[in-house]
């Protein structure tokens, strides 16, 4: 058989850190050892019942088994709008301001394709989404790093960064709740995002994927919220983890026009828009009670407290993340985050994800998932704690 060569471009594209992360999981499954996967970032939980039953009845209309609009039906960019308003108090137009995608990492993948020319510069936070990443390459950008430190509360330090890359930059990618350190981004950071985007002629991309996950009575705040917002970018929202719709691949865009239209325009290129029953069961999950994305909070603060609370019992130094459903922990003196992650593996068959993985300034972490019940979070504690590692006070 004849082997055609790559191209250029998927040459380029960064490697997939976690695959080998994969492989050493898999290799001690397959020694028949009980495994906790506490490196994973996809929802335990199901679909809530209405939008799975909203799916199953609207599969059944002969409507949606024809081509979709192009652009998605508009009866779902109208319960994005209205999400939006309840949600946020933010004013959308259904037509110019919103953009239907194949799940949020489509659209931040597509988006540097859609404002960079060759060799123009991205900001990208580090340690970050790997994603973004591969936007940019697909785009032959370049990127600048943004590192994100404890001593900032993990936002981007903008005095740090020179003005002759703030001039350079043509697009920023941010992400609150953070992925992978949980931090939370104030409205006054935003203020001074915005005020430095207009300053720069740079794009925004506020990736809100955990925007619904917030602890201890707060709400994140949507980028969108911040006077000035849509004149310099988009905000990106998933159903992945609101409403754990993971594997149905459904999210959106939605703001600055001119970005709105790229995104719609490239996407032309690409697909015929998503399974109109899929569109239609994510109108559902907007528009109806939320009392289960409430539960669903409740629910990882509950796992958060108890991962927390655990670790700080063993003696390790921990702290509560604000948001998302990560924890970012330091790793223990005379470790990496790669060799902490094999030794938890291979010694109390619990799965952490290396800081390295989100880039650089991810070195010295590690990030835990609030992905698995009660009960085997409390397991996992109790491994740890036998490898007598962590002295308490």
């Amino acid at each position: 058989m004849k082997v055609f060569e790559q191209s250029d471009i998927l040459k380029s594209l960064p490697v997939q850190f976690f695959a080998s992360l994969v492989a050493k999981v898999n290799k001690v499954v397959e020694q028949g050892y009980d495994v906790i996967n506490l490196g994973q970032g996809n929802p335990d939980r199901p679909t809530p019942e209405h939008i799975v039953k909203s799916l199953q009845e609207s599969a059944a209309n002969p409507l949606h088994h024809k081509y979709s609009p192009f652009r998605g039906q508009r009866f779902l960019k109208d319960a994005i709008v209205s999400f939006y308003k309840r949600e946020y108090g933010v004013e959308l137009d259904p037509d110019k301001q919103v953009a239907i995608l194949f799940g949020g990492k489509a659209g931040l993948v597509e988006v540097p394709q859609c404002v960079l020319n060759p060799g123009d510069v991205a900001l990208v936070p580090d340690p970050g989404y790997p994603d973004y990443w591969s936007g940019v390459e697909l785009a032959r950008g370049k990127m600048e790093f943004m590192p994100l430190k404890v001593e900032n509360k993990f936002l981007p330090d903008y005095s740090k960064i020179s003005s002759d890359i703030l001039q350079r930059a043509k697009l920023m990618f941010l992400n609150y709740p953070n992925n992978p350190t949980g931090a939370v981004a104030p409205k006054e950071f935003f203020e001074e995002t915005i005020e430095i985007a207009k300053k720069n002629d740079i794009c925004v991309v506020h990736d809100f994927a955990y925007g619904a996950i917030g602890f201890d009575g707060n709400k994140p705040i949507s980028f969108l919220q911040v006077e000035g917002a849509t004149e310099v970018g988009i905000e990106i929202y998933t159903l992945s983890k609101t409403y754990n719709m993971a594997g149905w691949r459904i999210g959106f865009a939605v703001g600055n026009e001119s970005v709105i239209e790229s995104i719609n325009l490239l996407q032309d290129h690409l697909y015929v828009s998503l399974f109109g029953g899929i569109q239609e069961a994510a109108a559902t999950a907007l528009l109806s009670s939320q009392n289960c994305v409430d539960e669903l909070v409740q629910m990882y603060e509950s796992r958060r407290n108890i991962l927390i609370h655990g670790l700080q019992e063993i003696g390790w130094d921990v702290t509560a993340p604000p948001g998302s459903f990560f924890a970012w922990l330091p790793v223990p003196n005379g470790f990496t985050s790669v060799s902490f992650s094999d030794y938890l593996l291979e010694k109390a068959h619990v799965v952490v994800a290396p800081g390295i993985g989100f880039g650089k300034y991810g070195e010295g972490y590690v990030r835990v998932g609030l992905l698995t019940d009660e009960d085997r979070l409390l397991e996992a504690i109790e491994r740890i704690k036998t490898l007598n590692i962590f002295k308490k006070d």
